[in-house]
């Protein structure tokens, strides 16, 4: 049974993929999305963006973005400005 002092588990998405053009969110190759995958808390879904991102920095299509699954879960619960 888990704690009350426990950290409620706020899921994170990171996937990227190569952009049709620079500053838009259409992929190129759906086929082709990097899943990096899924974070118990935006601090670790954060570490892993962030490594992936400066991994991709010699091509300036390629964006990772961190989605907050947690907010579309529960789209009516308040975190109290935890991410």
């Amino acid at each position: 049974m888990a704690e009350e002092s426990e950290k409620k588990q706020l899921l994170h998405l990171v996937f990227g993929g190569e952009l049709t053009k620079l500053g838009g969110t259409e992929f190129r190759d759906l086929n082709d999305l990097d899943i990096v995958g899924v974070f118990p808390d935006y601090k670790s879904a954060e570490l892993a963006w962030k490594a992936k991102a400066q991994g991709s920095v010699d091509n300036a299509h390629m964006r990772y973005f961190v989605v907050h699954l947690h907010r579309l879960l529960e789209p009516d619960v308040k975190t109290a400005g935890k991410e």
